[in-house]
């Protein structure tokens, strides 16, 4: 949001200097994001007087011309069919940087003594644009003639106005509107709010056009629509104080229509539109577009349009995208007399979907998704119909009216010693209801609980702790004290939230594990991201950086495959990295979950004298799994292990944890050696998924696993010998003899498998060594002996057969 401090002051009635200004919107939570004081920059421009100006001997188009500075009379030649003489003009001497010029080196162009045609020229007289304060170039600036030689120029030239700039955050559209700007300062005691003069038109003819609603979705997306005709203009050129204060902030003056609109869109956060009355066939229709309709809009760029955009029409066709951009076809031109001028309301999602689904961005759209005014409409209106009197005269209707302003929101309880509660800051009721009253809110105070009513130009209060930020921030949020954290009050309320913590612990022992951590983008190629999932075009990315980034990325493991062939590609090819970060199933909130991958590819480890180094394998890879998803507290004792891991992966290594088939927590295993080739990847790959939204929430109260109470008896460890069918799974056996005695039983292990000999081919002997560990008393014969009893039974009972 861009506005010079005369502009802020046309609504503001205060004495503060721009320094004040500037400190009391940052505190109040209002960013200045950069001050520009025009006059300095232009400190080396003076004013000076042609005494003479006559033909060049060698050129028909220049003119030489003697020049009355504050250096001396200067003999200067010049190309502007303007110059003339007694005429008061911008004057540069030798050596200065002329802004809105360029040197033939790309550097700033820097004036110096020349002869033009044989003419020696020392100085320069400058345009609007050579002075880079404007786009006029048809002739050199004419200052008044009372200015006086060698004075500074900035006054004269009406930029002796400082620019403000402020960044604006998503739920406050207002501040999108000098005047809110200036409520808030006011409010923060920094002056007084200048009263808004609406003023009372009355109609003079009746109007040829009516305006109706085309259905009923429409009128859903566009609430309240007002509107009247004004006959008889003359869009003419803006008057100075117009362009000079579009000028200022960035914005082309074209007509005075157009400008009309843009200074209202600043001004008030209210943007409007004007047609071209006698380009609308018929009456003036608010509809949803048409499947397929096409608009050729105001950036001459032609829109096809689907059955969900509002749009706004004649009779016959879409003329403006509602809330978004008007049409080529319809808009005022120099020769328009007969305008339309609309106000509306429109539905902020309705709009922000328009925008984003056609890629076209506006300064109505910038606004209308954030939400503007929900009462000023007709107001608005009256003040834009004054302005197009006062510039272009005209004659005007009755007003015309679909829909109604928004009804009052419904009050918000509010208790004023919650400032104190919920920030430590104690603050008078009465100043709080003054500050509450100051930016536009009404205050009930006949109970205890307040009764607090929000303005219509403010959306985003849902609670008693949004009124509380309301005070504080204006009260100044550079008054908060800091707190030490080391306080004798307790302990501290962590900080993260046990979903942050989950990810720290996982990001840590990875790294432990010896994976590097990656940042990498959300989005990638589609041709590959087809190798994870089916393609969904609500996935695809409307106005991607590059061809190769435009789909939002289905998985976390194509962008970690893009960093193992590029360390590949570089002589790295042992290397180990992860990644915690969103993937997308779809472009709904729910479908955006944040995942932990991760990829191992070459040998498992360096060269030892010790052990032989071998490629990585599943069983790399699964223990990995394991380690991750025991430190983010997943029941790793109820898990199973599936076949179910997705076509990507390797179908005989690779494999899912979950718990039961509905619910999977991680898959695990070699890549493809397809999806592997598919990246220009040679080798083996394996990698991990792990979802943490499916893993249930614990009933711990936090993620650490409690004081290691080891007990005092001897565990012991007692070997078993099954034979099994060989398709059958060995971890449902060794989780079999886990759960025959949870109280007693702390750890199974398989340590030998066994075919041939003796065996049938379809069987295979399995051995486990079983933990046992007491922890009241030493177990008895009977004891143990019933204890192995019941291990023997829990493995029979899955297909095994005690080996005699």
């Amino acid at each position: 949001m861009i506005f010079t401090l005369s502009w802020l002051k046309d609504h503001l009635e205060t004495t503060a200097d721009i320094k004040d200004i500037c400190a009391t919107l940052d505190a109040i939570g209002i960013e200045v994001d950069k001050l520009t004081d025009r006059a300095s920059e232009l400190r080396d421009f003076k004013v000076a007087e042609i005494l003479e100006a006559k033909p060049h001997p060698d050129a028909d188009k220049l003119q030489i011309c003697k020049v009355q500075t504050h250096e001396g009379i200067q003999e200067i030649v010049c190309g502007a069919p303007n110059a003339q003489a007694s005429l008061k003009v911008v004057y540069a001497a030798m050596g200065t940087m002329i802004p809105g010029l360029m040197g033939e080196d790309g550097k700033p162009f820097i004036l110096k003594k020349a002869k033009i045609r044989g003419v020696e020229s020392c100085g320069m007289m400058l345009s609007r644009r050579e002075l880079g304060i404007g786009e006029d170039h048809d002739g050199i600036v004419e200052l008044p003639s009372e200015a006086k030689i060698g004075d500074d120029v900035a006054e004269y030239l009406g930029v002796d106005d400082p620019i403000i700039e402020v960044e604006i955050t998503p739920n406050r559209g207002d501040w999108l509107g000098v005047r809110s700007i200036a409520r808030e300062l006011a409010a923060a005691g920094l002056g007084q709010l200048k009263p808004l003069h609406i003023p009372q038109i009355s109609p003079q003819f009746k109007s040829t056009k009516k305006m109706i609603y085309g259905d009923e979705i429409a009128q859903k997306a566009c609430p309240h629509f007002v509107g009247r005709m004004i006959k008889n203009v003359k869009n003419t050129e803006s008057p100075i104080w117009l362009k000079e204060r579009l000028e200022a902030i960035g914005l082309r003056s074209i007509s005075a229509l157009v400008d009309i609109t843009n200074y209202l869109t600043v001004d008030l956060c209210r943007p409007a539109h004007f047609f071209d009355a006698a380009k609308l066939k018929g009456n003036v229709v608010v509809r949803m577009a048409k499947e397929g309709e096409t608009l050729f809009a105001l950036d001459e760029k032609e829109y096809e349009l689907s059955a969900d955009m509002l749009t706004i029409c004649d009779e016959e066709k879409a003329q403006a995208i509602a809330g978004v951009m008007g049409g080529l076809e319809s808009g005022c031109q120099e020769s328009t007399t007969e305008i339309f001028l609309e106000l509306a309301l429109f539905d902020p999602i309705s709009i922000a979907l328009t925008g984003r689904k056609l890629n076209l961005q506006s300064d109505a759209r910038y606004r209308f998704e954030r939400g503007v005014d929900r009462a000023f409409a007709k107001e608005a209106l009256e003040i834009a119909t004054q302005m197009v009197l006062d510039i272009c005269g005209g004659e005007v209707s009755e007003i015309m009216e679909l829909g109604s302003p928004l009804i009052e929101p419904e009050p918000i309880p509010y208790r004023p010693e919650r400032t104190k509660t919920l920030t430590g800051i104690e603050i008078a009721p009465e100043e709080q209801i003054r500050i509450l009253e100051d930016l536009g809110f009404k205050v009930e105070t006949s109970q205890d609980i307040y009764k607090v009513i929000e303005p219509s130009w403010r959306w985003d209060h849902e609670g008693e702790a949004g009124i509380v930020e309301e005070v504080i921030r204006i009260n100044g949020i550079d008054k908060i004290e800091p707190i030490s954290l080391n306080h004798e009050r307790g302990s501290v309320v962590p900080a993260q939230t046990r979903t942050q913590r989950s990810r720290e612990r996982a990001r840590q022992l990875l790294a432990l594990r010896g994976f590097w951590e990656t940042v990498t983008f959300g989005f990638m190629d589609s041709e590959k991201a087809a190798l994870f999932a089916e393609r969904k075009p609500s996935l695809y990315v409307a106005n991607p950086v590059s061809s190769e980034l435009d789909y939002m990325r289905p998985s976390l493991l194509p962008n970690l495959l893009d960093g193992v062939l590029y360390n590949g590609k570089r002589g790295l090819g042992d290397v180990d990295l992860f990644e915690i970060g969103p993937f997308f199933n779809g472009d709904r909130e729910n479908e955006q979950p944040v995942g932990i991958a991760a990829v191992r590819s070459g040998i498992n480890h360096g060269r030892h004298w010790q052990m032989s180094p071998r490629t990585v394998d599943v069983f790399d890879i699964k223990a990995d799994v394991l380690a991750t998803l025991e430190i983010i507290d997943a029941p790793i004792a109820n898990l199973t292990i599936l076949r179910d891991a997705p076509d990507y992966y390797h179908p005989g290594r690779s494999g899912a944890l979950g718990l039961g088939p509905k619910n999977i927590l991680a898959y695990f295993g070699e890549l493809h050696p397809n999806v592997l080739k598919k990246f220009g990847i040679k080798g083996t790959v394996v990698a991990m998924e792990i979802f943490p939204q499916n893993i249930p929430q614990s009933k711990k109260k936090s993620l650490n696993k409690g004081i290691y109470n080891p007990s005092d008896l001897m565990p012991l460890s007692r070997d078993f010998a099954f034979v099994i069918p060989l398709d059958l799974e060995a971890e449902k056996i060794r989780r079999a003899a886990l759960s025959a005695d949870k109280k007693m039983i702390a750890d199974v292990q398989i340590f030998d498998v066994f075919e041939g000999k003796n065996l049938e081919k379809n069987q295979k002997s399995l051995a486990i060594n079983v933990i046992i560990q007491p922890t009241e008393k030493t177990l008895t014969e009977v004891e143990l002996e019933d204890l192995h009893k019941k291990i023997i039974v829990a493995c029979e009972k899955q297909g095994a057969i005690l080996r005699s």
